[in-house]
């Protein structure tokens, strides 16, 4: 049997590959029903379909390319909750554009809902960097 940490470790892993993939409704599966998520700046975003909504693409925009990096700093379980707290580093390239790196931390709240790890609640602090 998998060690908690791990279990959420491989959570990490599962949500940067299937963010490069694109594949928005496997992402979805990794957030409780009331996830929500905090970046500077933003009103907070509550709930799945406000991430679904700002992940899909314009109809008339193609995909953009999406690569993370995420070092896990901490990771501490308490019972059925557990907290995260990671350094990344995220690259955006839409099809012929520039690419825009975001860099900087996250601290994520986790919750087991069902034997699994889910992403309870999220404060993204990342922020742009120039490259060069």
């Amino acid at each position: 049997m998998q060690s908690d940490e791990q279990e959420i470790r491989d959570l990490v892993s599962t949500w940067l590959e299937a963010t490069k993939a694109g594949d928005t409704e496997r992402v979805l599966e990794l957030m409780a029903e009331d996830v929500v998520f905090l970046v500077a700046g933003e009103p907070p975003m509550v709930g799945k379909t406000p991430y679904k909504e700002a992940a899909q693409p314009h109809p008339d925009q193609p995909v953009p390319d999406i690569d993370g990096i995420s070092e896990i700093q901490e990771i501490k379980v308490l019972g059925d909750w557990a907290y995260m707290w990671t350094e990344m580093e995220v690259k955006v390239t839409p099809p012929g554009g520039q690419t825009v790196k975001r860099v900087g931390h996250t601290l994520s709240i986790l919750h087991k809902e069902n034997g699994k790890w889910v992403i309870a609640r999220d404060a993204n602090m990342l922020v742009p960097v120039t490259e060069g």
